[in-house]
């Protein structure tokens, strides 16, 4: 199992295909068609609810699968980080890097029925520009981006005032949604009112119920990579929010579903090589699940401090424990399976050192224990505060973060305190600076996610929940931005993960997220989205219920 699982982690995004189609045969050994069947309806079980369902303005990685099945973009991502045609049927860059046209594909329509316009994409790249409407989502690669307009119908063109080598990544894939929707009052929340191009309408929500789609007829303009063209085989999608994994699998298990995603390490057992079900798993792109520690406030002020937190934690044994061998450990600043920009090199040269934590906590003062055995300094508890926003919890990250509690004061003395808020309290203790430590996993990509943890949190409106503010990294993100050489992009990109992992302890990786997909084998062509590897959207599947 867990030789398997380390050879999935390092592999390409190709591999998951090969997973997926020996699935699909396992399917085929049920009674059912091995051609694809148009109507029918699917229930799908989803562990996290989106918090608004504007694509534009939603950052949970986890709900775009529900959005995806709405809402496109102007490029796809193939899986090995290349790019095909999508809403746009051309794009060119030109050869100082400073603009980029896009020509549009003839004949699409938004499902208000208002056409896939120049004008309408301009309209969606400018609102986001402005704070008021985008709250600073995608305010870094936006920053650089000094016009965009319509040359014609279908010609729309992006001035840069400077190069900057990931923004094909952010203006390829943002959602487009209709000119329309600007004008409606479900803007920020999202909804049916909120339309866009793809092969399925949103016309039902029922908060901390379900979400419904039906299919859009006139569907005709997947992408290229697309597993077939024309619309969308299932009539309608129901996606029931069942946020315990207990009760995802029991509702598959019992057929109250059709499939799930958001497997726990100790249910997935029941669905591997069980020919009743099918089972997929792939590495998510983007950044791993980390603790990313303070350097401005309490006690990770402390360089020594970081440290030794870092190396108090045996990440193995607790990710064992928990998962159960189902989970792939972060080493570095991004997910090992980016074949691009990621560096083995990191693996295995930090933490895990009990005796050098005790050691770096003694240097550093804290040398007195309370009568709860944590260390003291001055009087003072080493309280370490660990806040995360409630919807953001899933995959037992709490189960995770409180083993990992556990071991700070066995291993170390260290008091980590875990405050789990709702979301104002969360963006709030963000804006005040009043934490600890932030747990977090990023879900950009193309370098985007690496300038978003760490250009300076006043760059930008960037994370940087470290608050590191050294000139060296601001230094390698702009260098790193302003070649179109990926080889350069990626020594310096190296270079800033040793720094903030190696030489300052500024944030301790725990996992690589991953997704999990388990079905009935009545349900054909579920799979995961190139090179992102999340969910795809239901455009390709189909049910034979024979």
């Amino acid at each position: 199992m867990r030789n398997r699982r380390l050879m999935t982690a390092l592999v390409s995004a190709t591999a998951v295909v090969v997973l997926a189609t020996a699935c699909s045969g396992s399917d085929s050994a049920g009674s059912g068609s091995t051609q694809p069947i148009s109507g029918g309806s699917l229930t799908w079980g989803v562990e996290t609810e989106p918090t608004t369902l504007n694509p534009h303005l939603n950052g949970q990685g986890k709900t775009k699968l529900l959005l995806r099945n709405s809402y496109e973009s102007l490029l796809q991502r193939t899986a090995d980080g290349g790019i095909v045609p999508w809403l746009a049927s051309a794009h060119e860059v030109s050869a100082d890097g400073l603009m980029y046209t896009f020509t549009l594909r003839e004949g699409v329509r938004f499902t208000d029925g208002n056409p896939l316009t120049a004008a309408a994409v301009a309209l969606n790249f400018t609102k986001m520009k402005d704070p008021a409407y985008s709250g600073g989502f995608g305010s870094g690669p936006l920053s650089n981006l000094d016009t965009v307009v319509a040359r014609d119908e279908r010609t729309v063109v992006f001035t840069l005032k400077n190069v900057y080598s990931p923004f094909l990544d952010y203006v390829g894939t943002l959602e487009i949604i209709s000119p329309a929707a600007f004008d409606s009052p479900q803007l920020k929340s999202g909804g049916p009112e909120i339309a866009g191009t793809g092969p399925f309408i949103l016309d039902r929500y029922t908060k901390g119920q379900e979400i419904h789609f039906r299919k859009n007829p006139d569907y005709n303009w997947a992408p290229q990579n697309a597993e077939h063209q024309g619309p969308a085989y299932l009539d309608e999608v129901t996606y029931r929010f069942l946020p315990e994994s207990s009760v995802r699998t029991g509702a598959l298990t019992s057929g109250q579903v059709d499939l799930i995603e958001g497997i726990s390490g100790n249910d997935a057992g029941l669905f591997e090589d069980n020919p009743a079900f099918t089972y997929q798993h792939a590495l998510n792109a983007g950044g791993p699940l980390a603790l990313y520690l303070n350097a401005t406030y309490g006690p990770t002020t402390e360089e020594k401090v970081r440290k030794a937190l870092i190396d108090s934690v045996d990440v193995d044994a607790v990710l064992k424990s928990i998962y159960r061998g189902e989970r792939t450990r972060g080493w570095g600043i991004i997910s090992p399976g980016d074949r691009v920009f990621y560096d083995r090199s990191i693996e295995q040269s930090y933490g895990g050192d009990t005796a050098a934590a005790n050691r770096l906590l003694d240097e550093a003062g804290w040398t007195t224990r309370d009568d709860k055995g944590f260390r003291t300094k001055n009087g003072q508890r080493l309280t370490i505060e660990v806040v995360q926003a409630q919807s953001t919890v899933r995959d037992q990250r709490d189960v995770l973060l409180q083993s990992i509690q556990a071991q700070a004061k066995q291993n170390a003395g260290i008091d980590l305190v875990i405050a789990l808020v709702d979301a104002g309290t969360y963006t709030d203790r963000r804006k005040s600076n009043t934490f600890g430590s932030i747990a977090n996993s990023d879900t950009l990509t193309g370098g985007i996610d690496i300038e978003n943890h760490w250009y300076p949190a006043t760059a930008f409106g960037t994370l940087n929940y470290s608050r590191a503010a050294n000139p060296e990294l601001t230094a390698w993100l702009k260098a790193a931005a302003a070649t179109q050489d990926s080889g350069e992009r990626a020594k310096l990109y190296a270079q800033l993960q040793r720094f903030v992992l190696v030489d300052k302890g500024y944030v301790l990786p725990l996992y690589q997220p991953e997704d999990e997909i388990a079905a009935a084998t009545r349900v054909h062509g579920a799979g995961f989205r190139p090179y992102h590897q999340f969910p795809e959207s239901a455009y390709d599947i189909w049910v034979d219920r024979g």
